[in-house]
């Protein structure tokens, strides 16, 4: 007999380090910004001589500017001018090439300068965005994920303005679409010839799925499409089947069986940031509860897993990056999975932690938790559960 999928309300010590995290990831954000460039660098790595920052993104900066906004709307000190950040990424826009970041940057305005966007839509032409970029024709799922994620949320900020974007928004979703098998796995891309083609037109990353995931829900809520949110109901089921025993949320998927293909490296931003992401707008939208796998992918970064390793680091305000398979077998492994296809079933075998964190990672955390934490309520679902699909497919 299938056990009811049951509601978890927030205990008092599982909201206390929500809390603490946040506070503790927002001082390591601000510690990766680069004050002469005015944007967030690439990555920070710890050397034997200390941390090092290298490079700089505006990918990244885009993102953690999505959690320190969201961490400062929760009532939370930033000493950072964000509104000055944001300009920068405006004022010079030849860093932006592909359809996904131009996504990100109207979610970005969307939710912090919504006056913004009729500037971004007259120097984008969005409309045509998908044409105008040359990579859109790969049909990369991530960046079609993103794209859908800004039109929706400029949708749902803005609903009386740029309707002629709502053509774009359902063209997107019939490209996202052509990615997706039959048991709810994305693949990379559409693209399927040559080895590369077989490779990346079946396997999809864990951020193939997750992303869609929360694309499909927005977008389902923004555009009234709720066919939307069951695809993205069918992927997320498929991933809470497949969560590891630890909560790991594995790498690498075959969107044709629905099977893993590759385990690791599991990395601490999906444990905390875009699949709990993910999974609650998923729930807001279909009244779903996905409590149990975010908490269990959660205690994962808190020392619960296969190495018995804290990911977080007090000393730099860091979460490190990622647990990893040290040999060198580890990608030969996968291509076999995909050519083979069967399904991972490495052991804990030359595991080791990178020790390096970049700032989208932190930034999606915030993202993530800042509202919830600062309100007391649930993380995992804004609504009372009232389905018990997940657990019922997976007990079955």
């Amino acid at each position: 007999m299938a056990r009811p999928l049951f509601a978890l309300s927030l205990e008092a010590d599982t909201l206390a380090q929500i809390a603490s995290l946040n506070q503790s990831v927002a001082a390591g954000l601000v510690s990766m910004f680069d004050p002469e460039r005015k944007l967030f660098c690439h990555r920070l790595r710890r050397s034997e001589s200390g941390l090092v920052r290298e490079g700089i993104s505006h990918r990244y900066t885009m993102i953690a500017l999505l959690g320190l906004q969201r961490f400062r709307a929760a009532g939370a000190s930033v000493p950072l001018d964000l509104p000055s950040i944001l300009q920068v990424l405006i004022q010079d826009t030849r860093w932006l090439e592909n359809v996904g970041d131009l996504g990100l940057l109207v979610w970005l305005c969307s939710l912090v300068a919504p006056e913004r966007l009729a500037e971004i839509d007259s120097q984008f032409d969005l409309k045509h965005a998908l044409a105008n970029f040359h990579e859109t024709r790969r049909g990369r799922t991530m960046e079609l994920s993103w794209f859908l994620s800004g039109l929706a949320h400029q949708k749902l900020a803005c609903p009386d303005l740029l309707p002629h974007l709502r053509d774009t928004a359902m063209e997107t979703y019939q490209l996202l679409k052509k990615n997706q098998g039959e048991h709810g796995v994305f693949s990379h891309l559409a693209e399927n010839g040559g080895l590369t083609g077989l490779m990346r037109g079946r396997m999809g990353s864990f951020a193939d799925q997750v992303y869609p995931i929360y694309a499909l829900a927005k977008f389902s809520k923004a555009y009234q499409v709720p066919k939307a949110a069951e695809r993205a109901l069918d992927t997320a089921l498929t991933l809470c089947e497949l969560q590891g025993p630890y909560g790991q949320w594995w790498w690498h998927y075959d969107a044709i069986t629905g099977k893993v293909l590759g385990r690791y490296p599991v990395y601490s931003v999906h444990q905390y940031g875009i699949a709990p992401m993910a999974l609650q707008a998923l729930g807001e939208e279909t009244l779903s509860d996905f409590t149990p796998w975010i908490y269990k992918g959660l205690r994962w970064v808190h020392g619960d897993n296969e190495l018995e390793h804290d990911m977080r680091d007090a000393s730099t305000n860091l979460v490190w990056r990622y647990v990893y398979r040290s040999d060198y077998k580890k990608h030969w492994d996968v291509a076999l999975a995909v050519l083979l296809a069967r399904e991972d079933t490495q052991s804990h075998k030359e595991l080791a932690v990178l020790r390096e964190c970049r700032p989208y990672e932190l930034g999606w955390l915030l993202y993530t938790f800042s509202g919830y934490r600062m309100a007391g309520k649930d993380p995992a679902c804004a609504t009372p559960a009232i389905v018990n699909r997940v657990t019922e497919r997976i007990q079955q």
